[in-house]
């Protein structure tokens, strides 16, 4: 699969809406669920095909969501501090360029240790890895 420029950026858009408070190995894991959505090993997965797909589907990434603080600096209204999306691009190349290694485990799904509550499918899925503010699991039900 050819990877276009728009992929990079939505990445690391999605990336910096995300996980822009993490350190470059929580924002690597994080696009590491991404990728591992991506080749889910089905023909066409049900999250999308490519990079941009995956990110946007609906209620997949809340920072995507219209009603979300983040969008409007996701779609360009508001800017995005260049050191942070900066940053976000050097985790999501290294992703996308085969260079650092899958630290989830294979992970597909993850959320915030901020929330109050953990969702609902956590419950019945396998963690893989606790890394900085995130939860990250595979098998998820």
């Amino acid at each position: 699969m050819s990877i276009t420029e728009k992929d990079r950026d939505i990445l690391a858009r999605t990336l910096w809406g995300e996980a822009r408070g993490e350190s470059l190995a929580g924002q690597i894991a994080v696009v590491w669920t991404i990728r591992n959505r991506m080749n889910d090993g089905k023909t066409k997965s049900w999250w999308g095909e490519g990079y941009t797909d995956v990110c946007q589907a609906t209620y997949q990434f809340s920072c995507w969501n219209k009603s979300d603080p983040n969008y409007a600096f996701l779609i360009g209204i508001k800017q995005i501090q260049f050191l942070e999306l900066a940053q976000a691009r050097i985790a999501a190349d290294q992703v996308i360029d085969g260079k650092v290694p899958d630290p989830t485990g294979g992970a597909t799904h993850y959320y915030a240790i901020a929330m109050k509550k953990a969702p609902a499918w956590a419950a019945k899925a396998r963690k893989t890895l606790k890394l900085g503010g995130h939860v990250f699991f595979k098998d998820v039900p």
